[in-house]
């Protein structure tokens, strides 16, 4: 399993067991800004039995050695593929290349992290040329097939399951009702919605007025990530900054917790987000569950996917104790209310049957819908930016450096780190100040 950030290694490394259950994960982390650090992966809840960073090139040189039979390494049976598009589609070049000759590659799965909201052609047309490409729900599976015929792409691939993560034990009001604990309401933040300072400034404001209000509840603003750290989506403006400064005004009842979001929900009796995941993944518990409406239904917020969920409430609602109710046929829908036994059957089931072709007459190659011929001004600039050319060939001073050890790849793997470091810097702190700046 390749994944280039914390939620995408969440997806596939869980992707990895519901589809294969019992097999062995060896997970590939793609060096980049995403780059998880090990407290996020600690904290994801989704393991390997394997780990290893990489830079593209060591990633394709690998998997065309093993698929090769060179070296002691064994082949992999099959390959998922959890990073962004772009970067699908490079790796798809890229192996195909890598495995022209080979007998019997891996089955190759893709798919999306969460909810599909934005940029559904461009995301889809890239993770194009996978043997599966899993769609979340029979909603995402209607939307994926429509855009693939559409254009004349195969749309076989398409295959109905559902997001891995959405697992747990059912909301229990009891605690709470009994006194056991407060009654608890979790704001799950974003790292990159909403993207002004006014409108997280707001936010926060409001979940903060929200516990003043109720000195009975537990209000907790759910963080994605250390300020040090990146996930999916960059973050300009994190929130324990910004709670920083009216650290003063906050009220006994209003903390700030990071930590895994499954366990969170164990507790939570109000799951409150602007258009994050995790509202499916409380739904899928029967955790009442608020998408904000405060700052409109738009597009640029993703709260647009919920329409027709029911789940739409202000903080001013959940002030006077509004508690939104889902819609049924919404949550059918989006594969919410579906056991992940009876969701994921339809894919082991297809990969079964790549496993026994691959083991009898071997797969065909792989071939994307971009290539050289229909995307030619597109394609190269996609391939580049993982150094490939159009054949999918590393160019020259992108070979893999997988051979490189002792001193200096330990001097590889510090540069990487600082290299991190400084554009995190730089995104978080220089880049704000110059906007502002400019606004002078």
């Amino acid at each position: 399993m390749l994944a280039d950030s914390d939620t995408r290694w969440k997806w596939g490394a869980l992707t990895a067991r519901r589809i294969a259950p019992g097999s062995t994960v060896h997970g590939y982390l793609l060096w980049g800004r995403a780059t998880p650090t090990e407290r996020q992966l600690a904290e994801i809840g989704a393991d390997a039995d394997a780990l290893s960073e990489v830079s593209a090139a060591d990633f394709l040189a690998d998997l065309g050695r093993r698929a090769h039979g060179d070296g002691a390494d064994e082949p992999f049976d099959v390959l998922v593929l959890a990073c962004v598009g772009g970067t699908i589609q490079a790796m798809l070049h890229g192996l195909a290349h890598a495995w022209r000759t080979a007998t019997h590659r891996p089955v190759v799965i893709t798919g999306y992290v969460g909810v599909v909201y934005e940029k559904l052609p461009d995301g889809l047309l890239l993770r194009h040329g996978a043997d599966l490409v899993l769609a979340n729900s029979r909603y995402d599976a209607r939307r994926f097939r429509a855009v693939y015929d559409g254009v004349r792409a195969d749309s076989s691939c398409v295959t109905e399951c559902a997001l891995p993560f959405l697992d747990g034990r059912a909301y229990d009001p009891g605690p709470a009702e009994r006194g056991e604990r407060p009654y608890r309401v979790v704001f799950a933040v974003q790292p990159s919605v909403p993207t002004t300072r006014k409108d997280r400034v707001y936010l926060l404001e409001r979940a903060v007025a929200h516990a003043r209000r109720h000195p009975d509840r537990e209000v907790i603003l759910k963080l994605r990530s250390k300020p040090s750290e990146h996930t999916t989506h960059i973050e300009e403006l994190p929130y324990q900054r910004l709670a920083e400064r009216i650290k003063e005004d906050q009220p006994a009842n209003f903390r700030l917790a990071y930590g895994n979001m499954g366990e969170i929900l164990d507790e939570t009796d109000l799951l409150v987000t602007v258009s994050s995941t995790a509202a499916l993944e409380s739904l899928h518990r029967s955790v009442p569950t608020a998408v904000l409406s405060d700052l409109g239904i738009r597009e640029a917020l993703g709260n647009h996917y919920f329409i027709g969920s029911g789940c739409f409430a202000s903080w001013d609602e959940l002030d006077a104790g509004y508690l939104p109710e889902p819609e049924p046929e919404w949550l059918a829908d989006q594969g919410i209310a579906t056991p992940h036994e009876h969701a994921f059957a339809t894919a082991r089931g297809r990969l079964a049957g790549l496993l026994d072709q691959r083991g009898q007459a071997g797969l065909l190659p792989l071939a994307p819908y971009y290539t050289a011929r229909t995307a030619p001004g597109y394609l190269p600039g996609v391939l580049a930016r993982h150094g490939l050319d159009l054949k999918g060939e590393p160019k020259a001073g992108h070979q893999a450096a997988g051979s490189q050890d002792g001193m200096r790849g330990a001097s590889r793997r510090l540069l990487r780190r600082t290299a991190r470091g400084a554009y995190r810097a730089g995104v978080q702190r220089v880049a704000p100040i110059i906007r502002r700046w400019g606004q002078l």
